[in-house]
């Protein structure tokens, strides 16, 4: 995003769903957890959106920091009409715990450099023992 990207008031994007799975593969020795999301885009403004990309940054509970950024939303650029919602899922596969802050940016039907933040939510990979509790 650049500092022309100003914040559209009405345009909201949230969580609707996490799903945790754990990954069969590992990779050095530590076991992989994939984490599918279900997000919905909802355009509450007066102006049709086109997003064109996102920008993920994961702080990792190693103290790292993950960045993914791109165009496209899953190979779209959707248009989203006032009034209207375009929900999408992907997932991040990883093996450590995370919290996840997204954005997508855009334009509006003006070409104005608009974006959409996301409230950060938690990757919680279990404990190794939590997950075999309770299992016979």
């Amino acid at each position: 995003m650049n500092e022309n990207s100003k914040q559209l008031d009405g345009l909201r994007a949230s969580l609707d769903k996490l799903v945790h799975h754990k990954e069969k593969s590992t990779v050095e020795g530590a076991n992989l957890h994939a984490f599918i999301y279900f997000i919905s885009i909802n355009n509450l403004s007066d102006r049709k959106v086109t997003l064109l990309g996102r920008k993920w940054i994961l702080s990792n509970s190693d103290g790292t920091t993950t960045v993914v950024e791109g165009e496209k939303i899953v190979g779209e650029t959707p248009t989203i009409d006032p009034g209207d919602t375009f929900s999408y899922n992907s997932y991040h596969v990883t093996h450590l715990s995370a919290t996840a802050a997204g954005s997508f940016h855009g334009v509006d039907e003006s070409g104005n450099k608009i974006h959409v933040k996301m409230t950060p939510f938690q990757l919680d990979v279990p404990d190794e023992e939590k997950e075999g509790e309770g299992l016979s």
